[in-house]
C-alpha cells in the first residue's frame, strides 16, 4: 500500500542549540513542488534542505550542508513512511555548536521522521487518465454519470460532439467502460492516455 499526506504538518525541535524545524506536505507535481518552496522560502534560515517523491521520481537538495548528511536522510524518512507524493522541507537555524555528518544526518531525518509520525496519511488510489468522444445528445447522460461518481473530467466542444478526458480511479474504468459501450451502442470506446508524461 502506498500512502500520501492528507495535510500540511510541522515539527519543531531544538538539538545543540541549532533549531530544525520539519514541513511535510502533499504535492501532485512538480509546480506544487515548486509553490511549496516558494511559499516556505526563509531568507532568515542558515539551511533549507527538503526531498520529495512524486511516483517513482525523488529529488533531494543538501542546501549546503556536506553532500549526503540531509536530503537523502529526508528522502529515507519518506520512503520509510510508504510514502509518495509528498514533500518535506527542514529549515535549520545554526545554533553555534557543529553536528558533525553523523549528527547531522541523524538530526535531519530524525526531525524529518518525527513530522512524518505526527502527520496524517492517506492511501493513495492509483488513477488512471483516460478520453472518450460523445454525441451532443449523449453528453448529458454522461456528464451525470461522472458527476455522480465524483469524477474530474474536462470536455471540449468540436463540430463532430464532445471529447472528453477524465481522471478515474482503477476500480471505475470497467463501469465507465461498459457505460460508453452502451450509450454509444459500441460506436465508442474508453481509451487510456499516454501517461508517460508525469
Amino acid at each position: 500500500m502506498v500512502f500520501t499526506l492528507a495535510s500540511e504538518t510541522f515539527f519543531e525541535e531544538e538539538i545543540k542549540k541549532s533549531r530544525f524545524q520539519a514541513i511535510a506536505a502533499p504535492v501532485e507535481n512538480e509546480q506544487q513542488v515548486k509553490m511549496f518552496l516558494e511559499k516556505h522560502l526563509d531568507p532568515t534560515t542558515t539551511h533549507q534542505c527538503w526531498a520529495w517523491k512524486i511516483g517513482h521520481n525523488v529529488r533531494f537538495n543538501d542546501d549546503g550542508e556536506p553532500s549526503g548528511t540531509a536530503g537523502r536522510p529526508i528522502l529515507a524518512t519518506i520512503e520509510g513512511n510508504d510514502l509518495t507524493n509528498s514533500i518535506v522541507l527542514v529549515n535549520r537555524w545554526y545554533g553555534g555548536i557543529k553536528l558533525g555528518t553523523g549528527g547531522l544526518v541523524r538530526a535531519y531525518g530524525g526531525c524529518a521522521g518525527q513530522c512524518l509520525v505526527s502527520a496524517e496519511k492517506i492511501e493513495l488510489i492509483e488513477k488512471k487518465k483516460i478520453y472518450f468522444q460523445c454525441q451532443f445528445n449523449e453528453w448529458a447522460i454522461f456528464q451525470y454519470e461522472l458527476n455522480t461518481q465524483h469524477i474530474e473530467y474536462n470536455e471540449q466542444y468540436t463540430a463532430e460532439g464532445v471529447e472528453v478526458e477524465a481522471l478515474l480511479q482503477i476500480h471505475q474504468l470497467d463501469p465507465v467502460r461498459l457505460k460508453i459501450q452502451d450509450v454509444t451502442r459500441g460506436r465508442e470506446q474508453l481509451k487510456l492516455m499516454d501517461e508517460s508524461n508525469d
